[in-house]
């Protein structure tokens, strides 16, 4: 085992323009040592999400970044050391050891995990993606067979495991994606009935096309103007499941919002639900054990957008928050 633990450190906040690679920075530190329990873990594989560039903007449900932490994010690690009851070397865990190849962290705070193959699996359909898509739609969508499912950023990490979901549950699902390459993917090998590509043109109008008895359920992962449209063309007690924000994280603070919200809200009965996947912690081994079933019958096509060396999580992010990946991006770091 090498001696030096390399990372990449955020070296300075973005104030109101894009994330750009002279934000970060790379460094080198000796790799800790384990206290009582405590564990050393090597990450295999980092994630990345929107909610890394959303993590920089202040405190969310996790606390702030600042200039010269190492940059935040979860990982997929094994252990090399342990000081903790419950955990021996080799062992899988998932874990928010930062962009940094060695990480000592308490035992409490990491999810042991069974391994699986490929090992990519549980950071995407087995991992925080495929849970936030699981209990997203069916706790805070709640579809009905027969109703229409819309889904923003229907490509991405989350999104394509939504529009899966759905259609197992017997509804008509619209993905909305940027790019003609992307819709025409999302139809053709994901299952989606139509796509809207939002870089086309008019998405309401778009949207009412395809949608001509309305939304039930919008899945909403851009937030913007997209969920603008959407909201103008909800069905009579339609349900808005609030993931993220991704058209808002990176660049100038947003201003304004959507309008007529609150009529809209009020006239078609609608209900909007913010969550985070932790909110669901208790349910985790019923969904992934559907997850499996649907994993293994074909039911569910994964798709992963994996890249290679922890130097590249910096451009890896920024090509993620402008659409570049299709499916659950990732850094193979070892």
């Amino acid at each position: 085992m090498t001696a030096v633990n390399h990372k990449i450190v955020l070296a300075q906040l973005p104030r109101g323009d894009k994330l750009a690679p002279h934000h970060f920075v790379a460094a080198q530190s000796a790799i800790a040592s384990p206290g009582d329990g405590e564990v050393l873990l090597r990450a295999l594989y980092i994630s990345l999400d929107a909610a890394n560039r959303a993590w920089m903007q202040g405190a969310t449900y996790r606390t702030a970044l600042n200039a010269g932490d190492v940059m935040a994010g979860g990982a997929l690690a094994e252990v090399v050391e342990s000081r903790a009851d419950g955990l021996a070397p080799g062992d899988l865990v998932f874990a928010d050891t930062g962009w940094q190849e060695f990480a000592v962290l308490p035992a409490r705070r990491l999810a042991k995990l069974t391994r699986v193959e490929p090992l990519s699996h549980l950071l995407s359909v087995y991992g925080v993606a495929g849970l936030t898509a699981y209990f997203g739609l069916l706790e805070c969508g709640r579809p009905k067979a027969g109703e229409t499912v819309v889904v923003s950023a229907a490509a991405g990490s989350v999104g394509l495991f939504v529009g899966q979901i759905a259609k197992l549950k017997g509804c008509r699902t619209i993905a909305i994606a940027g790019g003609a390459a992307k819709c025409a993917l999302l139809t053709s090998e994901l299952g989606f009935d139509a796509a809207v590509d939002y870089k086309a043109g008019d998405t309401r109008r778009a949207l009412r096309a395809a949608c001509p008895d309305g939304i039930n359920v919008y899945f909403d992962n851009v937030g913007g103007e997209v969920l603008e449209a959407c909201l103008f063309n909800m069905a009579l007690n339609g349900r808005i499941a609030c993931c993220g924000a991704v058209s808002q994280y990176d660049g100038a603070a947003p201003t304004g919002g959507p309008r007529g919200v609150p009529g809209l809200i009020v006239t078609k009965r609608l209900n909007l639900r913010g969550f985070v996947v932790m909110d669901f912690d208790d349910r985790r081994d019923a969904a992934l054990a559907d997850l499996t079933t649907w994993v293994k019958s074909g039911q569910i096509v994964v798709r992963e957008d994996i890249i290679e060396g922890l130097a590249n999580l910096p451009t890896a992010l920024i090509g993620l928050l402008a659409g570049e990946n299709i499916g659950k991006r990732m850094v193979k770091v070892v």
